[in-house]
């Protein structure tokens, strides 16, 4: 059933116990095939891991309750995830993507699906005026981060998706940064959902998974088909892992949420910092249309520091706050863009959208935030030239 308060359904959203035993928790089921009990006699619809788990079924029913959709799909990454909504189209497409990307997204479409003849072209999608010029003959689908990936950019993903709508274009929204807890894109005109679970929905960096969730009958039947081809499906012991992740996301983005607010505050008035990139900042460029379509800002920020600080001491110098890929864990992880998640992506096109060398990306931990900014402020400070 789905409850009124996302806090709730977190935690007993979907398949939340097994019925057979009673237990509160959802069983691991670790096995590769299901007996049968005669030709095309198969128990509860079970008979190849690959195809369907118990384990990752109870996930996949809560992801689909906690976004509003019509069925949800568990894959062995985010990329995983991604592949499968590009898998969807075909030779001669063209998708548009917003213009900062994730870097694995920008990889894919420039150097996978490229070979098939299905391309990916960066698109104003800040501006629903100007992206709709940016529509072509070929266009069939738009890909939106709000925030995007690493300049917490927003998109006005209504506006977007009435306009990619009336182009008969399949709108796909990756709401990695803010989880359904915080945004919900299907509700905002969404088709497809997708998330790198390995973030916030997770929680703990402890696992690397991706969602689907799909908004019609024709999109399940063929997202399913696509899964069970392909097979890159998360296992049990992860679905599981990913489960009892997902029921303290509530009480743990609340408190991501309200440290990064503090941060940014700090960083803002701080003589050391240049520019803070964060939705949540009044003044931010789409702090309005944020505030329309989800809950609060986020707890994803970047920055930059000014000329006179030397950026390679700055992350030397850090003792709490971890230099690392990934974002979303409990523990705070800070990034150099330009030099990691983004770094598939030429440079050219790089400093063209703003990703230059200087950026810093920030995912503040739920540590005690004077802890947070004090390894940041002695940073800082170490790093000035």
């Amino acid at each position: 059933m789905a409850y009124d308060n996302i806090s709730t359904e977190v935690i007993h959203g979907g398949i939340s116990l097994d019925e057979y035993t009673g237990s509160v928790n959802v069983p691991v089921y670790l096995t590769s095939t299901f007996k049968q009990d005669g030709l095309g006699k198969r128990r509860r619809g079970y008979e190849y891991a690959r195809t369907g788990n118990p384990t990752r079924e109870a996930l996949e029913k809560l992801i689909a309750e906690l976004d509003g959709g019509v069925a949800g799909f568990a894959f062995a990454s985010g990329l995983a995830a991604i592949d499968a909504a590009l898998s969807l189209f075909h030779e001669g497409d063209e998708i548009l993507t917003s213009e900062n990307v994730y870097g694995g997204t920008f990889r894919i479409l420039d150097q996978v699906f490229s070979h098939f003849g299905i391309t990916g072209r960066m698109a104003h999608t800040e501006d629903p005026a100007k992206f709709e010029t940016e529509i072509s003959e070929k266009t069939k689908a738009v890909l939106i981060e709000s925030p995007a990936n690493p300049l917490m950019s927003i998109t006005d993903i209504r506006a977007i998706a009435d306009v990619a709508h009336a182009h008969g274009l399949t709108v796909i929204v990756d709401n990695t940064f803010m989880t359904p807890y915080l945004q919900k894109p299907v509700e905002l005109g969404a088709d497809i959902v997708v998330y790198s679970a390995t973030k916030y929905l997770a929680g703990h960096s402890d696992l690397v998974a991706g969602l689907v969730v799909v908004t019609t009958e024709e999109l399940k039947e063929r997202i399913a088909f696509l899964q069970n081809s392909i097979g890159a499906v998360l296992p049990p012991f992860d679905s599981w892992l990913l489960i009892r992740g997902i029921k303290t996301l509530s009480v743990r983005l609340d408190r991501h949420v309200s440290n990064a607010e503090k941060i940014a505050d700090w960083l803002v008035a701080n003589p050391g910092v240049k520019k803070v990139y964060y939705p949540g900042l009044k003044d931010s460029a789409g702090y309005e249309i944020n505030r329309k379509q989800a809950k609060n800002g986020g707890a994803m920020m970047s920055f930059e520091l000014t000329p006179d600080h030397d950026i390679e001491k700055f992350f030397e110098s850090l003792k709490l706050v971890m230099l690392a890929e990934s974002l979303g864990g409990v523990e705070s992880l800070i990034c150099h863009p330009a030099s990691m998640t983004h770094a598939s992506i030429p440079k050219d096109i790089r400093e063209k959208v703003g990703i230059t060398d200087q950026l810093i990306r920030l995912s503040p931990g739920i540590e005690d935030v004077n802890d947070i900014i004090a390894d940041l402020d002695q940073a800082i400070q170490a790093s000035r030239i």
